[in-house]
């Protein structure tokens, strides 16, 4: 019983000194790549690298001062169709 004591001071002692993280680009990109992941049958898997690659790109948008924008077509010319 003290042996478990002693563990869960110390890991709460742990826990309190992290601090508090920061989640940017994590949260999009956990889900993002969760569904895809889900998908093709590794959800977590692709919940976590969605996660790590959310996170790379919104540091990366902060030091370089740019928002990322999503790929694809740069005008914005709409077509018109008359029937």
């Amino acid at each position: 019983m003290r042996a478990l004591t002693i563990a869960s001071v110390l890991a709460l002692t742990t826990v309190a000194g992290l601090g508090q993280a920061e989640a940017k680009g994590c949260l999009k990109g956990a889900v993002v790549g969760g569904l895809a992941g889900h998908m093709v049958g590794h959800g977590v898997a692709g919940a976590a690298a969605g996660c790590a690659i959310g996170h790379h790109r919104a540091n990366r948008a902060t030091t370089t001062g740019t928002v990322p924008t999503s790929t694809g077509s740069t005008s914005s010319t709409t077509t018109s169709r008359s029937y």
